[in-house]
């Protein structure tokens, strides 16, 4: 029987301490020293596997593979083309968000095309369950009218007894969900440990090279956000996409934190329903959908998520307020952010907004962290202080300096040209800003004292 010895290691970063201390010394993180007891070493050159061969570069490059679709549009977007074969991509959001309905889909989708390609005639895609029973992912696929015949399920949680089923079924894309409560009895340490989570993953890694298996992960994460276990845990793997939502919008958030096969920039949107994940393909509408024209406070604000231009309403409150210190409150937009703009607002429009209350959301659950929507938060503000309603026709985007003055944003261009095509015809914009899109009157201004006159509009076709 191997031995076992007990050390403490960093959740964080994965190092070893011989004894427990109240942060790691390795990345300075607090408290996230846990114990683990290790096996002891094999005998030298024990499971080591042959030698890769050296190629020239040009050959290796002509090995290439090009990704796989999915039949999920907005995943495909996303990953850039959909699966490579033989990758691993870890799948993060909070619990609930979701991450068990999207792949469930989307394995579904792929074995119905992979089904047609073959006639049917072998089990393409895995699903490994290893928190939920066979019977609950049952009937979450019965709500969802998952049928695919070429679509397996198997509960287990032992990496071995997962790796047999890769050999008897040999599918073509295989879901682990999820990562944290798969154990290997070898590794000597206990189910969901530091020293389990990576052992699992590098073996589940070698063997989607091996076999040229698409491996999709589940991996938990953090009260604050952050993918759960060691940090190398993302390194290993080549696609990292994290799903987000707020628990009571139905829009949900597809992104790519890292992947190693294309770029980070996509943004995939989907909307929770009954019957699961719909994708949305013209998220600006559904966004402003429910909008009241001519309400004080409102305000309509292209922003880019990544590559994606999205038109967002930006609706703030502001109320007296006889407290000392009134609230601020800010849903959507960076709070940081909104207090700066509040003191520019203050110092440089006049704007007496110290004895009020000041709310500020995005509606529909988007968070947009960007700069570009200072300008609409300003004009909102203002516009609910002063009780003007803002043209139900006009947009707005631009970042706002501390000295009063507006500065262009990343790629307005792509943002005025979605405003146009969903029927914008004016937008205030920075005195840089690019010419405008066929239809549409700029107003184009220096400081935010102007934006607030916001002079007569360029007219349409002079640039």
């Amino acid at each position: 029987m191997a031995r076992v010895k007990t050390v403490f290691r960093c959740t964080a970063c994965g190092a070893e301490a011989p004894k427990w201390a109240g942060w790691c010394s390795a990345c300075d993180a607090s408290g996230t020293l846990v114990e683990e007891l290790v096996a002891a070493p094999r005998q030298p050159g024990a499971g080591l596997v042959r030698p890769s061969t050296p190629v020239p570069v040009a050959e290796a490059l002509g090995d290439a593979t090009e990704p796989v679709p999915t039949g999920d549009a907005e995943l495909d977007r996303v990953l850039g083309g959909g699966l490579v074969p033989g990758s691993v991509t870890l799948l993060g959001g909070e619990p609930g968000v979701g991450k068990s309905t999207l792949l469930l889909q989307a394995l579904a989708s792929v074995a119905e095309r992979r089904a047609a390609a073959c006639g049917g005639r072998r089990a393409s895609c895995l699903y490994v369950t290893a928190e939920e029973s066979a019977r609950q992912v049952a009937l979450r696929a019965e709500r969802l009218g998952v049928r695919t015949p070429s679509l397996w399920l198997v509960a287990e949680t032992a990496l071995p007894h997962v790796l047999a089923h890769l050999d008897a079924l040999a599918p073509d894309v295989v879901v682990v969900d999820s990562i944290q409560t798969v154990h290997d009895p070898e590794l000597g340490s206990a189910p969901g440990s530091v020293g389990q989570v990576r052992g699992c993953a590098q073996r589940l890694v070698r063997e989607a090279k091996a076999r040229g298996t698409s491996v999709v992960l589940v991996g938990h994460v953090t009260k604050d956000g952050a993918l759960a276990g060691p940090r190398v845990l993302e390194h290993m793997v080549d696609t990292v996409l994290s799903f987000e939502g707020e628990r009571h919008h139905a829009l949900r958030m597809l992104r790519a934190v890292k992947h190693r096969f294309g770029g980070t920039h996509e943004l995939g949107l989907y909307e929770m329903g009954d019957r699961g994940l719909v994708p949305v393909p013209d998220p600006s509408a559904l966004f402003l959908a429910d909008r009241q024209p001519g309400v004080p406070g409102s305000v309509v604000a292209p922003v880019l998520d990544g590559q994606r231009p999205l038109l967002v309403e930006v609706q703030a409150l502001v109320v007296p307020s006889g407290a000392p210190s009134p609230r601020r409150t800010a849903q959507g937009v960076d709070a940081g952010r909104l207090s700066q703009v509040l003191a520019v607002l203050e110092r440089h429009a006049g704007l007496d907004l110290g004895r009020c209350e000041v709310h500020v959301a995005v509606a529909g659950g988007v968070r947009v962290p960007e700069p570009g929507v200072d300008l609409a938060v300003a004009l909102a503000v203002a516009s609910s202080a002063t009780g003007r309603p803002v043209p139900p026709d006009l947009v707005t985007c631009g970042e706002v300096g501390l000295g009063g003055e507006v500065r262009q944003v990343h790629r307005t261009d792509r943002r005025l040209a979605e405003a146009a095509r969903l029927g914008f015809t004016s937008a205030v914009v920075p005195r840089s800003a690019p010419e405008a899109p066929a239809g549409m009157r700029l107003v184009r201004v220096r400081s935010i004292v102007e934006a607030l006159r916001r002079p007569a509009p360029e007219p349409v076709g002079a640039g």
